[in-house]
């Protein structure tokens, strides 16, 4: 698994390796490895093995539709996939079969990508540690004690372990980037709108975000390439969720470099509480990217934190199943869809009014500084044992760990996670880069920089073994 997106490309224009080769390759990666992480749950094989022939054959007549077309894929359980089962890793959809694709996976398979099935998820999305699930807990390829973050937990331990060269996730609170960090790998949140949730099961319409995870910031910008544009018919709460603005050569844009940026470091709130050795990890990060920026600065940034509005919209979706099948829910995801149920459609009116308006303020930040810098997560990665030894709390060490990352689904700001080291325990910590709305290509930009000078994404985690 150590070759890029693109290398891959121009060995299958070569004839150097097929689609199938490698489609196969993964698949019996997956066959191996997941019974311990419990990262996929559904695996298409057949369907994958069709579509990495017809890519096959579509390359070696010359038509070749771009750097995806062949790669193997996956994309999260929630994520609408025509013909195959899409359960938010839930009983309450454990038979539910759509018949049209999301957005995102026509645009995948536009692109000649190979899917190789759906990745297990924190129920419904509502969670950050992925140990909540009608499919069991992820269990993190570094550490198989450890949890593998969440919502996005199956796509970033996937991604990890080598499983496919790429999945897609989506992002609430952090359900990119917090399972990316935890498990050392590259997850960008985009702009709230660049890429379409239309097919997306939601948690909260006004939050939600889909984006791809990787190995590397390069891979990550070619499947940002072909998910990215404007979708007509995407629509949330508030009107249309998709805005006509041109994505990026993004690919091309890692080449130009990030240039003498002036990056905005705000200590209050995200560098709070760090554990130790995340600190120490971050600071180095930052010492490495002063070196390239025209400035660092420390800043201050008024950080909401107010829930309510997520979760009353994750009520307004469920409250017709959950007044009709409670019992098929988790106990603690049933608990957290309740809570948002006593909010007045004037209260969550008020709270989308807020929202824009947040997103409007933000934008003066950008007048003093390009680029955002912080730890991705607070701590590292948990063990699942300890998450689940105390259900009263586990939702509140789950809110420490989307801490510094929630605040840019509110703000809609693209924001990446990139791995910037380990601790003396081999877990990785992740450094977290956002810019203005639509600047993917600039955080894409710094991020590679960044990436390309530390060795970080070379390393690979032990193989997981079948267990007994």
């Amino acid at each position: 698994m150590h070759s890029s997106i693109l290398e891959l490309g121009e060995r299958f224009r070569k004839r150097s390796l097929s689609p199938v080769e490698l489609t196969k390759d993964c698949l019996a990666r997956i066959a191996r490895l997941n019974p311990a992480i419990h990262a996929f749950i559904t695996v298409s094989s057949d369907s994958a093995l069709e579509q990495a022939r017809h890519a096959e054959a579509e390359i070696a007549g010359g038509d070749w539709r771009g750097p995806l077309h062949g790669i193997p894929l996956a994309v999260k359980d929630l994520i609408d996939t025509a013909g195959i089962r899409s359960t938010a890793a839930s009983a309450v959809f454990k038979d539910r079969i759509p018949t049209q694709d999301a957005e995102v996976v026509l645009r995948l398979k536009n692109a000649g990508a190979v899917l190789l099935g759906k990745q297990n998820l924190h129920e419904f999305a509502y969670g950050g540690s992925s140990v909540v699930g009608y499919y069991g807990a992820v269990h993190n390829p570094w550490n198989l004690a450890h949890i593998a973050g969440g919502s996005s937990g199956g796509s970033a331990a996937a991604v990890s372990a080598g499983l496919g060269y790429g999945a897609i996730g989506t992002d609430t609170s952090g359900s990119i980037r917090e399972p990316a960090a935890l498990c050392g790998v590259v997850g960008l949140k985009p702009t709230y709108g660049r890429v379409s949730a239309r097919g997306v099961i939601p948690l909260a319409p006004s939050l939600d975000h889909v984006g791809p995870i990787a190995r590397t910031v390069e891979d990550v910008a070619v499947i940002l390439e072909a998910i990215a544009g404007f979708d007509p018919a995407a629509l949330d709460q508030n009107g249309p969720a998709s805005r006509d603005i041109p994505a990026a050569d993004y690919t091309r844009a890692l080449r130009r470099g990030p240039g003498a940026l002036r990056i905005g470091v705000p200590r209050s709130f995200f560098y709070e509480d760090l554990d130790p050795e995340v600190a120490a990890a971050t600071d180095n990060a930052l010492r490495m990217l002063a070196a390239m920026a025209a400035e660092v600065r420390e800043i201050e940034l008024p950080v909401p934190t107010d829930r309510s509005l997520q979760s009353a919209e994750a009520y307004a979706y469920h409250a017709e199943f959950v007044a009709r099948t409670p019992e098929l829910y988790e106990p603690e995801t049933l608990r957290r869809i309740e809570s948002g149920r006593n909010l007045s459609a004037k209260d969550v009116l008020e709270q989308r009014n807020q929202l824009q308006n947040t997103r409007r303020e933000i934008v003066g930040v950008f007048e003093n500084v390009d680029v955002l810098v912080t730890p991705t997560t607070p701590v590292v990665a948990p063990t699942i044992a300890d998450l689940l030894e105390d259900p009263d709390q586990l939702r509140a060490r789950e809110l420490v760990l989307l801490r510094n990352t929630r605040p840019f689904n509110i703000w809609g700001l693209p924001a990446i996670s990139v791995p910037c080291g380990f601790t003396a325990a081999g877990l990785p910590v992740g450094l977290q880069i956002s810019g203005p709305h639509w600047q993917e290509a600039r955080v894409l930009q710094l991020a590679y920089a960044y990436e390309q000078a530390t060795d970080w994404h070379l390393r690979q985690p032990p193989n997981p073994q079948r267990p007994d």
